[in-house]
């Protein structure tokens, strides 16, 4: 847990653009506490002349007291409005800079940092956390800056009328602080185990709600609310641990109250009976500290909401100082018309958090320009591996990768992912429109080319055929289409982009027959002039291959085409007969 000091350091510089708002709003502030300062002297000062004179206290000087308290109530006003309104719109503005940054922070993150991370405990750090952060940017520098101008203020106004009893007063505010301290620590572990199970439960929910299908063809509604019951139940246990530090926070702080206003009685009484004080200075006094607690019982109040904002400070530079794997040197070479050659020399790979079992181990590789290229094996071969090393989504752990003579990791991560085009199994389409989606390809395109891409996909006929045609909602994650259908989309996707390399990932092992033969027409003529990797269960979609390599836990076993691995009688032959049995 990082210190309060220093996630109050880092979380300053988010101030600096709004710093004339922000001085004007403790500017008002300062106006707000004059008005509630003035108060007691203005009621001593007519107490004090009604008892040294009655007759002093005539009609017009009543008059002139009650108009400069109302001249000070019109200016609260005024100032409170302010603080109100464009206090909390600076930290509206404090709160989306931060969640830009965040978002932008994410989009940098590798492969890594998602594949251990879960989205529900994302997206609570970048909604409900940053929302708590905002009431803490408005509200802390204010409660902190009225609170120390009425309590120093009143300290030299109370010395003022009784150095004694203004000393007996302040002596107890450091015990009250270091009473407190204790339950704002309880306070703060809890609120940040709070905020981790709210994630937790986010994640659980988002987990079940995109299985909805397989929870209902399962029948596993019943599991899932099981799941949903305990996290739920911890949530609760945590909740119920938080407000029981929070409930001694505030007894603390009332006994202190109370041993305050009982200091004032007593020892105000027995000072007003030796005539050290008088009747007037003592209701003065009286209201200076029922002020005092008051802004000691607003501090208090506030600290709650100063929990809550420090924890989410503190989850949201969490997530800040997560650093990329993957980063381009500062002087990267930018990769334009790629031709497609890529050389993998004695390339191995480990992840991170598994190093003792690589992947891959000295793999050499080479795929010439234009050519197709076919990996086939068992699972667990380094085939999807070898597909994510070239667009850099890992980097090899030994071994040089290649592309047009250029180290992978000397370019530019823009240029390098633009020169490749990526069709997966697991299609993936945004909430939007077809239009929306295909455009994704290459946001500059005009709709005549995301018409003339959909059209060499093979997509156009059924795009027509759909209520709005290509202004059609796809539901989210492309529920409303079919697996051929979102396939098709995905590979007018990548027309539109139109790199020379192109990672076919299994695009067809999820589809019936029908829909399969409709895909591969478009992959064909997708791959057409490029240079293409494909990753094929299905051994019929790679036959014309100018390379097939067959991936095994030891390396590579064999390579060539298709007809010399079946005349040699090896590890690819076996996967041919085996696929042909079945």
């Amino acid at each position: 847990m990082h210190s309060t000091p220093a996630l109050l350091r880092r979380f300053a510089p988010y101030f600096k653009k709004y710093l004339g708002i922000f001085f004007l709003d403790l500017f008002c502030a300062g106006l707000t506490a004059l008005c509630e300062i003035v108060l007691p002297l203005l009621v001593r000062y007519l107490a004090q002349t009604g008892m040294e004179d009655l007759s002093l206290l005539s009609a017009g000087l009543v008059l002139r007291v009650g108009a400069v308290y109302l001249a000070l109530r019109v200016i609260d006003v005024v100032a409170y409005y302010f603080m109100c309104n464009r206090g909390h719109i600076m930290g509206a503005m404090i709160e989306t800079d931060m969640r830009t940054d965040l978002f932008e922070h994410l989009q940098t993150l590798s492969f890594h940092y998602f594949a251990n991370t879960k989205v529900g405990q994302i997206m609570a750090r970048i909604t409900s956390d940053l929302f708590d952060v905002t009431e803490f940017a408005h509200h802390c520098p204010e409660e902190f800056f009225v609170a120390g101008l009425k309590i120093a203020v009143s300290f030299f106004i109370l010395c003022t009328i009784n150095i004694p009893l203004t000393l007996l007063i302040f002596v107890m505010v450091p015990l009250m602080i270091v009473c407190s301290s204790v339950f704002n620590t309880g306070m703060r572990r809890t609120f940040r185990e709070n905020r981790a199970q709210v994630g937790e439960i986010n994640a659980q929910v988002e987990d079940s709600l995109l299985g909805v299908r397989v929870v209902k063809s399962f029948t596993g509604e019943a599991r899932e609310i099981e799941k949903f019951g305990a996290g739920n139940a911890l949530w609760l246990r945590l909740k119920r641990a938080n407000y029981r530090w929070m409930a001694g926070f505030h007894a603390t702080t009332r006994v202190f109250d109370g041993l305050m206003y009982l200091a004032v009685i007593l020892a105000g009484g027995f000072a007003m009976t030796a005539e050290a004080i008088t009747p007037a200075d003592l209701m003065a006094y009286v209201m200076y500290v029922t002020t005092l607690l008051a802004t000691i019982r607003r501090i208090v109040e506030f600290t709650e909401q100063f929990q809550r904002g420090m924890t989410g400070i503190e989850r949201f530079f969490e997530i800040m100082d997560e650093k990329p794997d993957i980063t381009e040197p500062e002087n990267a070479v930018v990769l334009s018309h790629a031709r497609g050659d890529i050389q993998f020399e004695n390339v191995s790979f480990a992840y991170a958090d598994d190093p003792a079992h690589p992947i891959l181990a000295n793999l050499t590789l080479n795929i010439e320009a234009g050519s197709s290229v076919a990996l086939v094996g068992p699972s667990g071969g380094g085939k999807t591996t070898i597909c994510n090393l070239i667009p850099r989504f890992y980097d090899v752990t030994a071994g040089r990768l290649t592309i047009d003579g250029h180290d992978v990791r000397s370019l530019s991560l823009g240029s390098l992912r633009r020169s490749i085009g990526i069709v997966q199994q697991d299609v993936y389409l945004f909430s939007g429109t077809i239009f929306e989606n295909i455009l994704y390809g290459r946001p500059t395109a005009t709709r005549e080319e995301v018409i003339e891409a959909a059209k060499r996909a093979g997509a156009h006929e059924f795009i027509l055929h759909t209520p709005d045609g290509y202004d059609t909602y796809v539901g989210e994650r492309g529920v409303k289409l079919s697996g051929g259908q979102k396939q098709r989309i995905s590979i007018a996707r990548v027309f539109l982009k139109d790199p020379p390399i192109l990672i076919l990932d299994e695009a067809t092992s999820a589809l019936d027959n029908e829909s399969e033969r409709l895909v591969q027409q478009s992959l064909t003529h997708l791959a057409e002039g490029r240079t293409v990797i494909t990753i094929a269960h299905r051994l019929t979609t790679i036959q014309g291959a100018d390379n097939i390599v067959v991936l095994t836990e030891d390396g590579v076993a064999e390579q060539g085409r298709h007809e010399e691995l079946l005349a040699r009688g090896g590890v690819y032959a076996d996967l041919h007969h085996f696929a042909g049995s079945t």
